[in-house]
């Protein structure tokens, strides 16, 4: 055993290609900064057209970038990314599947109309992107692939069956992916964010109601800065975390213990 061989550099991702879906805003930004700041180039693919600010703060981290406007849910869609990908970058060592929407209504009237669009984004595009990744990463014996899960891959989901139902069948992937990939080197694991500070949740931590109900539940007392998902997702796509596989790292404050 030598311990002197593990070092900070273990974090680096100098020279890595990586791929984060709906990487553009809200924690997709967040993650495809993280791993620009610890060295990788970045391809952001998401169905929102980039309007200039991720692409500068990428910049300013002096790392190759490329973007990438698509319906990720499209027949060939998740084919095109990973070429897309490799003709601008070169490679693909890392997958952030972080793309994702949420319908909400009563279970009465939640239909296929909620149903369909959400299993395609939520699920649906993770496993197809999964997939082509693979086909890139087993050649060459290593890769990381980090799926963005959610307390709902636990909890159930008032208001939106279909958000639970992906998020629960997303770390099941997860974990049936590590299965079969893990014999290539190839790690994949998920990130759950608790309760964070966001648009989507602006407006219940503005009713003083809800937004204390949400606090009274985290032993850390406190929503969730978007920075504090920053070094989860480094940590998943660096070599830090090659003997880490199939496993669900929740980042939420302590919100599950209770």
């Amino acid at each position: 055993m030598n311990l002197n061989c593990f070092s900070m550099d273990h974090f680096s991702l100098k020279g890595k290609k990586a791929i984060v879906t709906g990487g553009n805003t809200g924690l997709g930004q967040a993650f495809s900064l993280a791993l620009a700041k610890a060295g990788a180039d970045i391809f952001c693919a998401g169905m929102i057209e980039e309007t200039g600010e991720t692409r500068e703060l990428l910049q300013a981290q002096e790392v190759n970038t490329g973007f990438l406007t698509i319906d990720i849910t499209r027949p060939g869609a998740c084919e095109q990314i990973l070429n897309r990908c490799v003709d601008t970058l070169g490679d693909v060592d890392i997958l952030v599947n972080n793309a994702g929407i949420c319908r909400l209504n009563p279970v009465l009237e939640f239909n296929r109309d909620d149903w369909d669009p959400m299993l395609a984004v939520n699920l649906t595009a993770a496993f197809e992107l999964s997939r082509e990744a693979a086909r890139y990463m087993i050649p060459r014996n290593c890769g990381k692939i980090i799926n963005i899960c959610s307390l709902f891959s636990y909890l159930g989901g008032r208001m939106s069956p279909c958000y639970a139902a992906s998020k629960h069948a997303l770390a099941g992937l997860t974990k049936a992916y590590c299965d079969e990939l893990a014999q290539h080197n190839i790690q994949v694991n998920g990130i759950a964010p608790g309760y964070f500070a966001t648009a989507i949740t602006e407006q219940t931590r503005s009713d003083p109601a809800s937004n204390q109900r949400i606090l009274d539940h985290i032993p850390a007392a406190r929503w969730g800065d978007i920075s504090d998902l920053m070094g989860a997702a480094v940590f998943l796509a660096s070599r830090a975390s090659d003997y880490v596989n199939g496993h669900i790292l929740v980042v939420d404050g302590g919100y599950l213990v209770q």
